[in-house]
């Protein structure tokens, strides 16, 4: 089991940037494939950005493409979402999850542990 907490929303322009990071609790934390996700109000959650458990795979929706950026350190258990070039729509409060196994995937249905989220707003 791996516990998750994100850090780093807040507010920020158009056309700004913003890192977030999300801490793993435990060992294990390294076999773990991970994901970001968001949700704004009034609509599904979305994935964002997905990475495999060494790093070597990611995944990227045409939303964030070209914009978002997913990495991983799992010497300090730890993962980011480096987000440039931020839009109005990007406006939403981002979870970072944990899926046992080793390969990325697209569902969130697939993630077994959640953090608690951390709010972005981008003011146009």
């Amino acid at each position: 089991q791996v516990q998750l907490v994100e850090s780093g929303g807040g507010l920020v322009q158009a056309g700004g940037s913003l890192r977030l990071s999300c801490a793993g609790s435990g060992r294990t934390f390294s076999t773990y494939a991970m994901g970001w996700f968001r949700q704004a109000p009034g609509k599904e959650r979305d994935l964002v950005a997905a990475i495999s458990w060494s790093g070597a795979s990611t995944y990227y929706p045409d939303s964030v493409k070209g914009r978002f950026t997913i990495s991983r350190d799992n010497a300090k258990n730890t993962m980011y979402l480096h987000m440039n070039s931020l839009k109005h729509e990007d406006t939403a409060v981002y979870y970072c999850a944990a899926k046992e196994g080793r390969l990325l995937s697209r569902v969130g249905n697939n993630y077994n542990y959640w953090g608690q989220g951390t709010q972005v707003t981008v003011s146009s």
